[in-house]
């Protein structure tokens, strides 16, 4: 895409990422508010619409860095071009619901195009990525992160393990961020699944590389769950200015529906893709999801990592 990476920071595309689970999907959403964005769903999430993404996506977390670029790159162009690929999103419809999303994801990039609108792609599995989304698509970056205790609960109370083999089969992101990893990687890997030392390892090395990308870089904004969910009018009205966005009544109107107390304490099993969540009252949930045992040990697996977001961090 010619030219991509000169646009202006009020032009130019955005990526919001971060480790699954830490809140892309309600900062996403909620920059969405603004009607001059075009809201794009994971493109490298593995199980992705190919009328979305013209790239098979194998691994959750790919790295893309120049070595392995183009297998991604005129993929990735088209997409922030708008362009969807209905005959290969008909080809792959198996169900209703395929049809379904196939309506949604056709109007977004059609009514993106016809309206001109910024490209904002949520996708926490493009997290190691995000240096190449800015260097080779002009992206603007911003990075989700959430105290470890309360992402290891997350994925505890979903009981979604991780697989360590989609980053241990991926040769250039072992090289370039996660070699020194290896050993506590591949341990989890042959021992029966362990959602706690899991999601400990998971967050350390996210946000280890992340802490490495933010250093000098004017293109990140690292967003603290907490923060947002503490004052969210204000933490977004920081965020829509950083990114060049306007904040709209609307906008204001959206962010207070997602984040009241009239909202649910906690997400069913069922819904746990919703925005709308007392934000105030989920900050402290992982304190009665866990055992003391269990917060000791992602203290122990993270608390390193964790300083450099959290100087205040507490773990009670």
């Amino acid at each position: 895409m010619p030219g991509i990476s000169a646009l202006p920071a009020d032009q130019a595309p955005v990526l919001v990422t971060g480790a699954h689970r830490t809140g892309t999907t309600w900062v996403g959403k909620m920059l969405a508010a603004n009607p001059h964005t075009a809201y794009i769903s994971e493109p490298l999430n593995v199980l992705h619409r190919p009328g979305v993404l013209r790239a098979p996506v194998h691994h959750w977390y790919t790295y893309i860095c120049p070595e392995n670029e183009a297998d991604y790159l005129p993929a990735f162009q088209q997409m922030l071009h708008f362009r969807y690929h209905l005959l290969a999103e008909i080809l792959s419809l198996r169900s209703l619901k395929d049809v379904r999303r196939m309506g949604r994801d056709g109007g977004i990039f059609l009514g993106g195009w016809l309206r001109r609108q910024r490209p904002l792609l949520k996708d926490p599995f493009a997290v190691f990525s995000a240096p190449w989304f800015v260097g080779r698509l002009g992206c603007r970056v911003v990075i989700t992160v959430r105290h470890p205790a309360a992402f290891a609960s997350s994925l505890k109370r979903l009981n979604w393990p991780f697989d360590f083999t989609h980053l241990l089969a991926q040769p250039l992101l072992m090289r370039d961020e996660l070699e020194p990893s290896r050993g506590a990687m591949q341990q989890l890997v042959t021992s029966p699944p362990d959602v706690i030392e899991q999601a400990s390892l998971l967050w350390r090395l996210v946000y280890q590389a992340v802490a490495r990308y933010c250093e000098g870089s004017p293109h990140f904004q690292v967003v603290r769950h907490e923060d947002l969910s503490l004052d969210p009018i204000s933490g977004f009205q920081r965020l829509y200015a950083a990114l060049g966005l306007e904040f709209t009544s609307r906008v204001r109107q959206s962010i207070l529906a997602s984040s009241g107390s009239e909202n649910p304490v906690e997400l069913s099993r069922r819904s746990v893709h919703s925005v709308h969540l007392d934000s105030r009252t989920n900050l402290h949930n992982w304190k009665r999801r866990l055992t003391a045992e269990e917060i000791a040990r992602v203290r122990r697996l993270t608390e390193e990592t964790a300083f450099i977001f959290y100087p205040e961090i507490t773990w009670e």
